[in-house]
């Protein structure tokens, strides 16, 4: 976590999609933000299966790019179409475990606390979500709107970190 060395930490954020997964990932030293990268992965079309491992292989490829210390992933939004609900599970599935079986401490945060943490209203839309992170993390070229709410959930990750950081040393 952050120390009193100022130890910087970087986060992955995720926002699980079976067509299109968002990722980012931020430097945490103290309370400042920093970006890093982001991006998004695409599954493409085909099988599930062969869609599934295309999730996992490029995630891991992306985790093993960057020195992490923690990930944190959006808890996904139900739908009526149990279908549709069952095959975005699978994927977030994959999105949790890939940090995991990097050894990192995965959290997960529902989206109204993403977007409390970084717009400060839990039902902002999408486009407040993507002009936040772009203030919060000045000069960063955001690639999408999947890639801007796994940065979100990046930051939402600091924010909660630091929160329980400040009140175990005011113990």
């Amino acid at each position: 976590m952050v120390s009193e060395g100022h130890k910087s930490i970087f986060l992955l954020g995720l926002d699980p999609g079976l067509r299109k997964t968002g990722w980012g990932i931020i430097e945490v030293e103290t309370n400042r933000l920093r970006h890093i990268a982001n991006g998004v992965v695409a599954s493409g079309n085909g099988h599930l299966s062969d869609r599934l491992l295309r999730l996992h292989r490029d995630l891991t490829e992306i985790v093993k790019c960057y020195k992490l210390d923690s990930a944190a992933v959006e808890e996904t939004f139900v739908n009526r179409d149990g279908k549709s609900t069952l095959k975005l599970g699978q994927a977030r599935g994959v999105v949790m475990l890939v940090p995991a079986q990097a050894g990192l401490l995965v959290s997960e945060y529902p989206a109204n606390t993403v977007k409390k943490s970084v717009v400060g209203y839990g039902h902002a839309g999408k486009a407040q979500v993507e002009e936040m992170v772009s203030i919060l993390l000045p000069g960063a070229n955001i690639s999408s709107t999947d890639a801007a709410d796994a940065l979100a959930v990046a930051i939402c990750h600091a924010h909660h970190m630091l929160t329980f950081k400040s009140m175990e040393t005011s113990k």
